[in-house]
């Protein structure tokens, strides 16, 4: 991991109406972390993830994204050099996964061979078998299958930021776990720096290198899994004693021996 900053929010503050969604919030992001940022709904996480690519706009305090102050960056130059990823995959429902995926380098000015290539390379980085997936609807592909689109079309015009918002949340557990683990060697493989919201503590300890806490609007605390057990915030620890607490009742309802 690089001791340069991949994103930056100094005392950034976004309010909604009475509703304080960020609250003089300030939190570097180094290039090449993955930073998981956790909390309830309503914590601000949503928030703080469209401050950075200005999808919303800050009321006050400073964000910079490669050093550069992102009010002096057109936003939609600044979201094609950082991908995003949906919740729900956020796909064309009437545009192919080829089309989907190749919309970024479209509007960038690529060739279609470019792009076609670029697609091809994509799905396989993805592990989606091209052939069979290409042409296809996002309504005839599975909930999964629909994510890894999403990555795919994030990574198109090979940004070196990806902001992802609970991006396997809607997944049943065994695909959102091998998506998370495919992710991540995605993110090791390609040196990306990834923001990923999350409500899921166990999530979060297991893809992200630094986790932050959110709630109502504040950054409770931030750093490794090990570093937060020894936050004295209650609300902290709460959040870290639940994935604990279901080990144990998965340990106490599963066989200790055999195939578990």
């Amino acid at each position: 991991m690089s001791s340069k900053l991949a994103i930056s929010y100094a005392r950034v503050t976004r309010s909604f109406g009475a509703l304080r969604a960020v609250h003089d919030l300030s939190l570097d992001i180094a290039q090449g972390e993955f930073l998981a940022i956790v909390g309830g709904s309503g914590s601000g996480k949503t928030t703080l993830l469209r401050l950075a690519n200005r999808l919303i706009e800050a009321d006050g305090g400073t964000i910079t994204v490669d050093g550069e102050d992102v009010r002096n960056v057109d936003p939609v130059a600044l979201r094609r050099r950082i991908g995003y990823v949906f919740q729900s995959g956020g796909l064309f429902p009437h545009l192919s996964v080829a089309d989907n995926i190749g919309i970024t380098p479209r509007l960038l000015g690529a060739s279609a061979a470019d792009i076609a290539a670029r697609v091809d390379e994509l799905l396989e980085l993805v592990q989606l078998d091209r052939a069979a997936h290409r042409d296809r609807l996002p309504d005839a592909l599975s909930g999964g299958q629909r994510q890894r689109v999403g990555v795919a079309r994030a990574l198109a015009a090979k940004p070196r930021i990806v902001l992802m918002d609970e991006p396997f949340g809607a997944l049943d557990p065994l695909t959102r776990d091998a998506l998370g683990d495919d992710y991540r060697s995605l993110h090791r493989k390609l040196g990306l720096t990834t923001v990923m919201i999350t409500h899921d503590m166990t999530e979060a300890i297991l893809l992200a290198d630094r986790i932050a806490v959110m709630r109502s609007g504040r950054l409770l605390a931030q750093g490794t899994p090990n570093e937060l057990t020894k936050s004295d915030d209650a609300y902290v620890l709460e959040l870290l004693r639940t994935p604990r607490r279901q080990v144990e009742r998965l340990n106490a309802l599963l066989p200790q021996s055999g195939a578990a």
